[in-house]
């Protein structure tokens, strides 16, 4: 069992930048497939951003492509979420998640995560 914990959310104004991290309890986090996702009211969850075991290669939907960054620390055992020029529209709240493979083709389906943290929530003021 992995335990993925969020951490970093808050209230910004647009145009601003926030960080998430999850931190994980496994010592192979670099091992998983990691994602983060969210979800605004009355809205389904979407992913936003992913990264493959290792480090590797990183997909993002369209709406945060150029002011999102994924990446990895695998000595810390976390995954993080830099976010730049934010928009209100990226009010929702956030949640990561792992699992020990995840098809490029279907990052950004939740169905095709195992682990998932509690969620931390973002709010863009305009």
């Amino acid at each position: 069992q992995v335990h993925l914990v969020e951490a970093g959310g808050g209230s910004v104004q647009a145009g601003g930048s926030l960080t998430l991290s999850c931190a994980a309890s496994s010592d192979n986090y670099s091992d998983l497939y990691s994602g983060w996702f969210r979800q605004a009211p009355g809205k389904e969850r979407e992913g936003v951003a992913h990264i493959k075991a290792g480090g590797g290669a990183t997909y993002y939907a369209d709406s945060v492509k150029g002011r999102f960054t994924i990446s990895r620390d695998n000595a810390k055992n976390t995954v993080y979420l830099q976010m730049n020029s934010l928009k209100p529209e990226d009010t929702a709240m956030y949640y990561c998640a792992a699992d020990t493979w995840v098809p490029t083709w279907s990052w950004a389906v939740q169905d095709g995560y195992k682990y998932w943290g509690q969620g931390t929530q973002v709010t863009v003021s305009s």
